[in-house]
C-alpha cells in the first residue's frame, strides 16, 4: 500500500538544502561565519551551488582561515559565472583568485588568472566596474619597482571608475594606495589625511569584509613604516575592536594581535607583548604564514631585551625559516653575545639587500650601534647621515628621534661629549612623549656617559639611575647589567691629572678589558681609546697596562 504521506527522498533533499542555503546567506549577513562557512558547505553537498552563492562560501572560507577553501569556491564560482554567461562575474571572481594567489608568493598562477580576467573584460560591450579592481595589482607593481608617480596615477584612475559605479569597496582600496603613493613620495601630510579618509569608510563598515580586513592591514602597516605611531595605534584599536565583533573570524584576528604585541612592547607592557604575540603565533599558524612569522619575530624581540638569549635565537630561527628577515635583532643579539664580527657581517648583508629608504630606516639604528659596538666609527658616521636625511625627507618625529639617538652615539663615540648631549636631549623628549620607555632609557644611557665624560658625575648619576629604574621595571636584565658595570666603583677626581674619561677608561684597563672591549662598552672609537690609553700611561708615567693597573689599585681608583 502507498504511503501518500511520505516525501519523496530527493524532496526532502532539496528542502534541506534550500534550508541550508537559506541559513548560510543569513549567517553572512550576521557575520556567522563559521556558521555561514557549515551551512553554505551542507548547501553546495546537497546540490552544487550557483556563482553567487559560491562567493559568499568563498568569503566564508576566507574569514575562517580555510584558505585552500577559499581559492576552491572561487575557482568554481568563476566556472559558473562562465557557464551562465556572465562574464563580469567569471572576471571578478579571476581578480580574486589572482590577488590571493599574489598574497600567497605564486606569481605565476596569479599572473595567469589576472591575465584571464583582463581577457573576459575585453569580450564586455558594457564597461564595467572589476576593470578598475584590475587596476589595483597594477598600482602594488608601481609602487613595489618605486615608481610613485605612476602609482598614484593608476590609483587616482581606479578611484574614478570606482566612482562611477558607485562601488565603495574598490573607492576604498584605489584611495588607500594614492596615500600610500603620496607617503612614499615625501608627502607625509597628505598621504595619511588619505589614509584617514579610506578608514572613514572602513570604520563606518561601508565595505565588505574582506575588504575591510585588507586595508585595516595595509594602512597600519603603512602607518608603521613612516611611524606614525599615533596613528597606527587609533587603528590598532579600531581593528582590535572589528575583530571582537566577529568571534568566529580567524582571518584577521591573529594579525591584530601581532600588531597589538609590538604597540605593547613600544609601550613598555612587556609581559602582555609577549602573551599577545604567543596568541598571534597560535592564531596565524596554517592561515597567515606572514603574520605568523612577524609573531615569532616579535617573540624573539623580547627575549633578546630580556636577556633570554637562547629563547630568542630559537624564535629568530622560526621567523626565518617561515620566510621573515631576521634582522636586525638578530645581529644586535649577536652583540649582546660578545660575537661583534658576525653581528656586522649580518647588518651589512641586511642593509645592502633593501633599497627602499622607509625600509633602510628601520635597519640603521641597529647598523649605527653595531660599527660603534666594532670600533667603525666612520660607517657608523655613514649609516647615522642616511637615517638623518630619511627622517629629513618624511618629516616624522619618530624618524627624527632615531636620527638624533644615532648622532649622539656618533659624537660621544669621537669623544664630543658637548655635541651629543643636545641630539640626545631631543630624542629624550620624543620618546617620552609617543611613551617608548625603553628608547628613552637607553637615550640616558648615552645622556649618562656624555654627562660623566664632562665631569659632571652628579648628572651621570641621576641619567644612569633613572635608565636603570626603567630597565628593571622593563625585565630589560641586559641592561641593568651594562649599567651596573658602569657605575660600579665609578672613578672620582684625583690628584694624578686623569679626565673622568681617562679615570673610566682606566678602571676597565684595570678590569682587564682590551681597547677594543673599552671602546665597545662606552660607545667610543678605538682609536679614541688608544688616544685615552697613551694619555693615561704618560700622566700616570707608566710603561704598560699592569703599571697601571698596579696605580690604580695603589691609590684606591678601583
Amino acid at each position: 500500500m502507498r504511503d501518500f504521506g511520505r516525501r519523496h527522498p530527493s524532496t526532502r533533499v532539496a528542502e534541506v538544502a534550500s534550508g541550508d542555503l537559506e541559513r548560510g546567506r543569513a549567517c553572512c549577513e550576521q557575520h556567522a561565519w563559521a556558521d555561514a562557512y557549515r551551512s553554505l558547505s551542507r548547501a553546495d553537498r546537497a546540490a552544487a551551488l550557483g556563482g553567487d552563492d559560491l562567493e559568499l562560501l568563498a568569503t566564508s572560507a576566507y574569514l575562517v582561515g580555510r584558505d585552500d577553501g577559499y581559492l576552491n569556491a572561487l575557482d568554481r564560482a568563476h566556472h559558473a559565472h562562465l557557464s551562465a554567461g556572465k562574464g563580469a562575474g567569471a572576471a571578478r571572481c579571476a581578480f580574486w583568485l589572482g590577488l590571493r594567489l599574489l598574497f600567497r608568493g605564486e606569481t605565476g598562477r596569479a599572473t595567469g588568472w589576472l591575465a584571464r580576467a583582463r581577457r573576459l573584460l575585453e569580450r564586455e560591450e558594457c564597461d564595467h566596474v572589476e576593470r578598475g579592481y584590475l587596476l589595483l595589482p597594477e598600482v602594488e607593481r608601481h609602487l613595489a619597482a618605486g615608481d610613485f608617480d605612476a602609482a598614484y596615477t593608476t590609483a587616482t584612475g581606479a578611484a574614478a571608475i570606482g566612482g562611477r559605479f558607485a562601488d565603495a569597496d574598490l573607492i576604498a582600496c584605489a584611495r588607500h594606495q594614492q596615500g600610500r603613493a603620496r607617503m612614499r613620495q615625501g608627502r607625509l601630510e597628505e598621504g595619511l589625511a588619505l589614509l584617514d579618509e579610506t578608514m572613514v569608510s572602513v570604520t563606518e563598515g561601508e565595505l565588505s569584509p574582506i575588504m575591510t580586513g585588507l586595508i585595516y592591514c595595509s594602512v597600519i602597516e603603512s602607518c608603521r613604516e613612516v611611524y606614525a605611531l599615533d596613528r597606527a595605534c587609533e587603528w590598532i584599536a579600531a581593528l582590535g575592536r572589528w575583530c571582537a565583533a566577529q568571534p568566529e573570524m580567524v582571518a584577521f584576528s591573529g594579525v591584530c594581535r601581532v600588531h597589538r604585541a609590538e604597540i605593547m612592547q613600544w609601550r613598555g607592557a612587556w609581559r602582555d607583548a609577549m602573551e599577545e604575540a604567543r596568541r598571534g603565533c597560535q592564531h596565524c599558524r596554517g592561515v597567515n604564514r606572514q603574520a605568523a612569522a612577524a609573531a615569532f619575530y616579535q617573540r624573539a624581540e623580547l627575549h633578546r631585551l630580556r636577556g633570554e638569549f637562547a629563547a630568542a635565537e630559537k624564535a629568530y630561527q622560526v621567523a626565518n625559516r617561515w620566510g621573515w628577515e631576521p634582522q636586525p635583532g638578530l645581529a644586535l643579539l649577536r652583540v649582546a653575545q660578545g660575537h661583534t664580527d658576525a653581528a656586522a657581517a649580518a647588518i651589512h648583508r641586511a642593509v645592502g639587500a633593501v633599497a627602499d629608504r622607509l625600509q633602510r630606516a628601520r635597519l640603521l639604528p641597529a647598523h649605527v650601534e653595531i660599527m660603534l659596538a666594532t670600533g667603525d666609527i666612520q660607517e657608523a658616521c655613514c649609516a647615522c647621515r642616511e637615517l638623518e636625511e630619511t627622517a629629513e625627507r618624511f618629516d616624522s618625529d619618530v624618524l627624527g628621534a632615531m636620527a638624533a639617538q644615532a648622532r649622539g652615539a656618533v659624537d660621544l663615540a669621537e669623544d664630543n661629549a658637548w655635541a651629543a648631549l643636545r641630539p640626545l636631549r631631543r630624542a629624550w623628549r620624543v620618546w617620552q612623549r609617543v611613551e617608548a620607555p625603553y628608547l628613552a632609557a637607553r637615550v640616558r644611557v648615552l645622556a649618562g656617559l656624555a654627562c660623566r665624560a664632562l665631569g659632571d658625575s652628579e648628572g651621570a648619576k641621576l641619567d644612569l639611575d633613572a635608565a636603570r629604574a626603567v630597565f628593571e621595571q622593563l625585565g630589560a636584565a641586559p641592561d641593568v647589567a651594562r649599567i651596573d658595570s658602569l657605575t660600579k666603583g665609578a672613578p672620582s677626581s684625583h690628584s694624578s691629572g686623569l679626565s673622568p674619561r681617562e679615570l673610566q677608561v682606566l678602571r676597565l684597563i684595570a678590569a682587564g678589558k682590551t681597547n677594543k672591549a673599552i671602546a665597545a662598552e662606552l660607545f667610543l672609537s678605538v682609536k679614541t681609546i688608544d688616544r685615552h690609553v697613551s694619555n693615561i700611561f704618560t700622566k700616570l708615567d707608566v710603561p704598560s697596562r699592569a703599571a697601571a693597573t698596579a696605580y690604580a689599585y695603589k691609590h684606591k681608583l678601583i
